[in-house]
């Protein structure tokens, strides 16, 4: 069943709170993974869900700090997760499918923005080795565990920041051509996007649905390798120390409401592989579109998802159904 990539008029917008895009739904039974889920946005999808009744486990590259972060939280247990580590994600995955659990929820949340130039220890360039790649190759070593649940939703922190760039699938790691932090990093959020459109068409008759999210504007440590400069063209800039930002920001529990919304909202049951935003199904917007909204074509093209699932397949290394 295709999903059209159009609103449905879900009732929530750009204000709603993850708590109120939860809708009061009883999650007890229900097993998440949220990556990078013990700071910023992903913290806050974790408490909600978890105060729903959901068992969460955290993927985080440094888990001291994130138990430290939720320890007060109920239900909510940390692993050791580096998405720049293909070994990391492996051991991750096999500590939960050792558990013989079924996996309802997996949130790709986890993710880096306009670094300086770095590469893995395979030599692929950072923002799409982490953002895309790892989160491809620890969805496909859980793929079990989401057919397990019969009723499994995938989602995928996109962004805007698609809008700056498709991906490059001749060149995706920038070895031929000069590196430009925003368009790597519009590369690995369109990949994110693409990503979600391609699992959705082939885990729908596994019960497994995908969906990418853009959590809208929102200041977080995901911000921490940007210069003043880089603020400036968004409008930020500092008073005492403090960053302060136009009125269009979310903050966290704003930011996080479309993860939730996408995670667990009725309004979606049968439906997939759609980019969405402000609680609802995005817009697709002309490539030119000078609109700080909605979905450009290229991070929803099928036969592009179908080329990056591929392509990704052969850059992590495994054969996936």
């Amino acid at each position: 069943m295709i999903t059209e990539q159009k609103p449905l008029i879900s009732g929530f917008g750009a204000r709603t709170t993850a708590e109120e895009a939860l809708a009061g739904r009883d999650l007890r039974g229900k097993i998440a993974i949220v990556t990078g889920g013990h700071a910023g946005l992903g913290l806050e999808t974790t408490r909600v869900l978890s105060d729903a009744g959901a068992t969460i486990v955290i993927g985080a590259r440094n888990p001291q700090k994130a138990q430290m972060a939720v320890t007060k939280m109920k239900n909510v247990a940390v692993s050791q997760l580096d998405l720049a580590s293909p070994s990391s994600i492996d051991r991750f995955a096999n500590e939960f499918l050792n558990s013989n659990r079924a996996l309802d929820l997996l949130i790709n949340n986890a993710g880096i923005m306009a670094t300086p130039l770095m590469r893995d220890d395979r030599g692929y360039e950072m923002q799409f080795a982490t953002n895309h790649l790892g989160h491809f190759q620890l969805t496909a070593r859980l793929w079990e565990a989401l057919k397990k649940s019969g009723n499994a939703r995938v989602v995928a922190l996109s962004s805007f920041g698609h809008s700056r760039s498709g991906v490059n699938f001749s060149d995706p790691n920038f070895n031929q051509r000069p590196y430009d932090k925003w368009e790597a990093y519009g590369q690995s959020k369109s990949a994110n996007s693409l990503f979600a459109v391609e699992l959705d068409k082939r885990g729908q008759d596994h019960g497994i649905r995908g969906f990418a999210v853009h959590p809208g504007g929102i200041l977080t440590d995901l911000a921490r390798y940007l210069t003043d400069e880089d603020f400036k063209a968004f409008g930020i800039y500092r008073e005492n120390g403090v960053l302060k930002g136009p009125e269009s920001l979310k903050n966290i529990e704003q930011g996080a409401a479309t993860t939730v919304w996408c995670a667990v909202s009725p309004q979606l049951n049968n439906k997939g592989g759609v980019y969405c935003e402000d609680c609802d199904i995005a817009p697709m917007l002309p490539a030119d579109s000078k609109l700080r909204s909605g979905v450009r074509p290229w991070a929803v093209d099928k036969a592009a998802a179908e080329i990056l699932w591929v392509l990704s397949e052969k850059l992590a290394s495994l054969s996936r159904r």
